[in-house]
C-alpha cells in the first residue's frame, strides 16, 4: 500500500497550519463537518422552499388587511353596537344555507362581526364561511372562506396551506416535516463549527472568493442559529410524525391543553367542544347569544371572543377568548343555554407549563404573538436562511476549483472518534430518531449508502479518509 498526499488543505478539511487542539473536539469536527456539508446539500431545496414561503406568510397578516379591508372594517363607526343576535340574523338572511358555528363579536370599534357558517356548498368542509356584519347597521359587508383559529382568510389560507403541505394534502406534510426536522440539526452543527474556528479565520473584512463567502456564510448562520432551532423545534410540535410522538410525551407528563366541560349540566370532560360545529342554523338556542355574551363579560371575558353554540341537546355555549397576541387571552366559559348560568371557567392562568409554551410558541412561529414586529423577525429569519442556502450552494461550487460540481468531505471521520465518546453519540441520535422519525430514517439511509460507497470505492483499491490520505492497494 502506498499513500500519497491530497490536494491542499481547503476550509472544509482540517487546517494543517492550524491543527486543532489534542481532545474529544479534535477527531468529531471532521464528522460534525461531513454531517453539515451533506445535510445542507440535500436538505436544503426543501428549506429554501420552506422559507420562501414562510416568508410570504409572514407577510400575508399584512397583506390581507389591506386586500380585505371592506370586510374586515366598518365605513363609520357608530355610537352604540346593536345586539349580537341581529347581526347573526343579517348574517342568516344573506347566507341562509349551513349552519352557524361560532360568532366573532366586533372586537374594536371600527371592527366588523364575524358569523361563521359551515357546511356551506362550495366551502371546503375543513373551512367556514366568514359573514362580515357592520355591528352598528347589520349590513353585511361580504363573505370569505375563512381556515383555523387564527381566522385566516383566502390569501393567507392559501399561502399557509402552501407553507404547509405544498396544497399536496396529507403526504405534502412530510417535506415540512422533513425541513423542519433537519433545520435544527443544519444550525447546530454550523454554530459548533463557526465557533472551533480560528478567530483570525472567521473574519470576513479583506477576504475574497470562497474564504469571502464562507466566512459571510458562518457570520449570517451564527446571528441567526438561535432562530432557526426555534423554528425547527416548533415547527416539529404540530408536524405529522415527531408532532404525535411530542403529544404522546406531554399526554404522558399530564402536559395538554386542557378544555372547558361543554356539559350542559356541568358534567364531564368533552375534549372536542373546540371543533364542534353549531346545530342551531341561526345559533338561538334557549337564552340566545346576547344573554350568553354577556354571562361571559360577567365571568371577565373582553374581546376578543368567539361564541361556539352548543354541539347538541346537552351541550352548553362555549365562550372563548381569541387573542393571540401579547398578552394572550385564551380564557373560556362554559354557558347553559336553558338557564345562561356558567356552569365551569378555564383560565389559560391554569393552563399546565408545556400547554403554555406551546402556545406561545405556536403563536410566536406564525407570527401572531407580537404583532407586526414578530411579522418582520421571520421575514428576516426567512431571507436569512435564503442567503445562507444561496452562500452554501455558491461555496459547493468554488471548492470545485473549475469542475462542474464541489469535492465532498471525505468519508471516515467517524473512525477517529473514541469509542467512549462515539458509543454514547450513536445511542442520543438512535433515541432522537426514533422520536423525530424523519430525521432519523434519513440518516440512517445516508450512513448505509455511505457505507457501502465507502466499500466500493476500497474495493477498487482507491478509499479517501478523512485525515486528508488517498490510499492505493
Amino acid at each position: 500500500m502506498t499513500a500519497t498526499t491530497s490536494p491542499p488543505a481547503t476550509d472544509e478539511t482540517p487546517d494543517r497550519a492550524a491543527p486543532p487542539p489534542p481532545g474529544t473536539w479534535a477527531p468529531l469536527r471532521p464528522l460534525v463537518l461531513r454531517l453539515h456539508f451533506y445535510a445542507g446539500l440535500f436538505v436544503a431545496p426543501f428549506l429554501l422552499v420552506a422559507a420562501a414561503t414562510g416568508f410570504l406568510y409572514a407577510a400575508s397578516f399584512q397583506a390581507e388587511k389591506l386586500l380585505y379591508a371592506h370586510e374586515l372594517t366598518v365605513p363609520d363607526a357608530g355610537e352604540r353596537k346593536l345586539p349580537v343576535s341581529e347581526q347573526v340574523a343579517a348574517a342568516r338572511q344573506a347566507h341562509p344555507d349551513g349552519t352557524v358555528s361560532a360568532v366573532r363579536p366586533s372586537p374594536d370599534a371600527d371592527a366588523t362581526t364575524r358569523v361563521l357558517l359551515s357546511g356551506v356548498e362550495g366551502v371546503d368542509p375543513n373551512h367556514t364561511l366568514a359573514v362580515f356584519v357592520d355591528p352598528y347597521t347589520a349590513k353585511v359587508r361580504g363573505a370569505l372562506e375563512q381556515y383555523g383559529s387564527s381566522g385566516a382568510l383566502p390569501l393567507r389560507t392559501w399561502i399557509d396551506e402552501f407553507h404547509r403541505d405544498l396544497h399536496l394534502g396529507e403526504p405534502g406534510r412530510l417535506y415540512s416535516e422533513f425541513a423542519a426536522s433537519w433545520l435544527w440539526v443544519i444550525a447546530g452543527g454550523g454554530l459548533v463549527l463557526w465557533f472551533s474556528r480560528r478567530r483570525a479565520r472567521r473574519k470576513l473584512r479583506g477576504t475574497r472568493g470562497r474564504r469571502r463567502s464562507l466566512s459571510l456564510h458562518g457570520t449570517v448562520g451564527a446571528w441567526v442559529a438561535a432562530g432557526f432551532v426555534f423554528l425547527s423545534a416548533t415547527g416539529l410540535t404540530w408536524s405529522t410524525y415527531a408532532g404525535a410522538n411530542i403529544e404522546e410525551l406531554r399526554v404522558s407528563l399530564g402536559q395538554t391543553t386542557p378544555s372547558v366541560s361543554v356539559s350542559a349540566a356541568g358534567g364531564g370532560e368533552h375534549a372536542g367542544h373546540g371543533a364542534a360545529a353549531g346545530t342551531g342554523g341561526d345559533a338561538a338556542h334557549g337564552v340566545g347569544l346576547d344573554k350568553v355574551l354577556a354571562a361571559a363579560r360577567g365571568e371577565g371575558l373582553s374581546d376578543p371572543v368567539e361564541i361556539v353554540p352548543p354541539a347538541d341537546a346537552s351541550s352548553a355555549y362555549v365562550v372563548k377568548q381569541v387573542q393571540r397576541s401579547w398578552p394572550e387571552k385564551q380564557d373560556s366559559v362554559a354557558i347553559d343555554p336553558a338557564t345562561g348560568e356558567v356552569t365551569d371557567v378555564l383560565r389559560f392562568a391554569d393552563y399546565p407549563v408545556l400547554a403554555k409554551l406551546s402556545r406561545w410558541g405556536i403563536d410566536l412561529h406564525t407570527g401572531s404573538l407580537f404583532g407586526l414586529a414578530n411579522q418582520i423577525g421571520l421575514m428576516a429569519l426567512a431571507a436569512a436562511l435564503i442567503l445562507l442556502i444561496v452562500l452554501g450552494y455558491r461555496m459547493w461550487w468554488q471548492r470545485g476549483r473549475g469542475s462542474v460540481f464541489g469535492r465532498p468531505v471525505p468519508r471516515g471521520a467517524w473512525q477517529q472518534v473514541p469509542p467512549a465518546v462515539l458509543v454514547p453519540l450513536l445511542a442520543a441520535v438512535a433515541v432522537l430518531g426514533y422520536f423525530v422519525p424523519l430525521l432519523g430514517v434519513p440518516l440512517a439511509v445516508f450512513v448505509a449508502v455511505d457505507v457501502v460507497l465507502g466499500e466500493i470505492a476500497h474495493r477498487r483499491g482507491r478509499r479517501t479518509y478523512a485525515g486528508g490520505t488517498t490510499a492505493k492497494r
